[in-house]
């Protein structure tokens, strides 16, 4: 008889997946920069081999070669449309090769590739509904359950759980990846992700890829703590090593059997493998755990688990700087941005910070490798600024060239330094600036982030972890009242309100009404407003901001005063940039809550002088 993934779920024994899809594949002739979800359309006989192949090992569980068939992924190989008919054929040829009965069929579902809300730009909702048409096509093809895998973000899980639930009530596998520490990369540590996948109603609770059996072990006995849901595990195959141009998994069948015992001996119910996994390690693995009863998990403990204790109040937005009083407030702030220098000698700019204070600003506004040039970084000036001058720094940081591990640790030590002003921004693209050929990391953009920094305010890391005592960022954005697209402008400024930001800070004004418009447009997020003021320099830099500078829009009107008044002379042009950012000034003073001046060039006594 026929045996369902319900029945192996309910019969208390222990069972065996099948191996990596990929690594087979390659070494099969498939070449990686291959769509490895399309061979379902175009080499079925292919992946049906390797499904044999895993049946005669002793699978018991096929997973369908469709780990990345969802529609972001498949868009990059333009196969979006096919995405329903990829997971159904998929679906069909795992349930040909488990005809005999020896297998059942789940359906494997990876993540989308991008980040999604809080920390990326794509919707709960949506993330729902691009894994509802995978969902589709493989209950098309019919699966008998799931198995969500490689998931490192719970929001993400949750969403492709919500996505199974919407279209079918066939069993769930759920499995996450964490590194050799037992945390995901958002610092989520197992315990943490074990109790959510539970609430959440996974059937079954898991850990795959990422680290070799050994670290599983460590992990597994910790998930087993908190939860009596059965538990899975698919290992890689130990870590890959470098052989010539080649990344080899070297961790033997044997081990991964030994492995495979001592996990189900610790209390998880179904094992199998992932990268670098094959049909020996399979047949190794079935051998050894055939006649093994799972371990009965430990009591689970009501030990608190990481993130749940009561988080430490937010720091009122006064008391964490003398910006952040200001806006609380409502007293008019004024900024001036202030460029790093290009070399490590900080004498300049500090000379410059000291002429702002005297000028009387409230903070120095110091950029991050605007225009992707490169310049000493924007902490450590802020650092130096204010440790020589006494006056206040507003940092913009961007997440353009940091990762998420790189950007937390940059935010607790610019915290630990006593920065407390941020401006955070996505980033210009490096072909902007003079390594065209550099890597962009944008591992998050600036709405993740602005959730990270906000986490980070209410004392937790971003995968909910404490970090002890709260920073004290006051958290400010950019926004652009002359996008081209409007509308998407303004759901773009929600979303960062709703991740915590308390104020934002414009393009360059040269269109008041605009500015207005918009404010009126934004009125309902009650977020103060610090409208961008730069003094032209010259006719040439009008052009170049009406012309080369992404979201800047210079009206014809402005750009005709300063053409006749460059036909006096630099100085007379010079003279009227100025005149015309002091008349720009006092035109917004009453629709926003303060101004954040630019010193184009370094000229910071064009700054001043509108200040004046």
């Amino acid at each position: 008889m026929t045996r369902s993934l319900r029945d192996l779920i309910a019969d208390g024994k222990a069972h065996v997946f099948d191996g990596a899809m990929g690594t087979q594949l390659y070494a099969h002739g498939v070449f990686v920069n291959v769509c490895y979800d399309q061979l379902n359309l175009t080499q079925p006989t292919l992946v049906r081999g390797v499904h044999d192949e895993y049946v005669k090992a002793g699978a018991e569980i096929l997973e369908t070669n469709t780990f990345g068939a969802n529609p972001m992924k498949l868009s990059a190989f333009g196969l979006a449309d096919d995405t329903e008919t990829v997971n159904r054929r998929a679906a069909e040829i795992a349930r040909e090769a488990a005809a005999s009965g020896r297998a059942v069929v789940v359906g494997a579902i990876g993540p989308l590739g991008v980040r999604i809300e809080p920390y990326g730009p794509t919707g709960r909702d949506e993330a729902v509904q691009l894994f509802q048409r995978q969902v589709k096509g493989l209950v098309q093809g019919g699966v008998d359950g799931f198995v969500l895998e490689t998931f490192s973000d719970l929001d993400e899980i949750r969403a492709a759980i919500q996505a199974v639930r919407s279209v079918s009530d066939l069993p769930i596998i759920a499995q996450m990846t964490v590194g050799d520490d037992g945390r995901t990369v958002y610092g989520t540590e197992v315990e943490t992700l074990a109790r959510a996948l539970d609430e959440a109603g996974a059937d079954v609770i898991g850990l795959n890829c990422s680290v070799g059996p050994a670290v599983m072990l460590d992990a597994i006995e910790r998930v087993a703590q908190v939860t009596n849901r059965p538990l899975s595990a698919q290992p890689n195959a130990g870590l890959p090593r470098a052989v010539g141009d080649r990344k080899i998994y070297l961790t033997s069948p044997e081990y991964m059997a030994n492995y495979a015992q001592r996990l189900i001996q610790a209390g998880a119910r179904f094992v199998g493998g992932c990268c670098g996994t094959t049909p020996d390690h399979i047949r190794a693995m079935r051998s050894r755990v055939a006649s093994l009863t799972p371990g009965h998990a430990v009591h689970v403990t009501q030990r608190a688990a990481a993130g749940e204790s009561k988080a430490p109040a937010l720091v009122p937005l006064a008391d964490r700087s003398k910006w952040g009083a200001k806006l609380a407030s409502g007293t008019f702030a004024v900024s001036v941005e202030l460029q790093p220098p290009k070399g490590w000698k900080p004498d300049a700019m500090v000379a410059q910070a000291r002429t702002l204070k005297g000028a009387g600003v409230d903070a120095v506004s110091i950029p991050d490798g605007a225009r992707a040039q490169s310049r000493m970084s924007a902490i450590a000036s802020a650092i130096v600024i204010q440790r020589e001058t006494g006056v206040e720094p507003l940092v913009h940081y961007t997440c353009r060239d940091r990762n998420m591990v790189g950007m937390v640790s940059d935010l607790l030590g610019g915290a630990a330094a006593g920065i407390r002003n941020l401006l955070i921004i996505t980033g210009d693209p490096p072909r902007l600036g003079p390594y065209p050929d550099a890597t962009s990391v944008f591992d998050i953009d600036s709405i993740g982030l602005t959730n990270v920094v906000h986490r980070m305010n209410q004392g937790q890391d971003p995968g909910g972890n404490p970090i002890g005592e709260p920073t004290r960022y006051v958290i400010g954005v950019a926004t652009n009242p002359w996008a081209a697209e409007p509308d998407r402008e303004l759901k773009r400024l929600y979303w960062k309100v709703e991740a915590g930001a308390e104020f934002a800070v414009t393009q360059p004004v040269f269109d008041v009404k605009g500015l207005e418009s918009f404010i009126k447009r934004a009125a309902e997020f009650r977020l103060p407003v610090i409208a961008g003021i730069w003094p032209l320099l010259s006719l040439r830099n009008a052009e170049f901001l009406a012309n080369e500078v992404p979201g800047v829009y210079v009206p014809e009107v402005v750009l005709a005063r300063m053409r006749k008044a460059q036909e006096k002379g630099d100085d007379a042009a010079r003279a009227e940039g100025v005149t015309i950012a002091r008349e720009i000034r006092d035109a917004v003073r009453g629709a926003v809550q303060g101004m954040q001046i630019s010193a184009p060039l370094g000229n910071v006594e064009a700054a001043v002088q509108v200040l004046q």
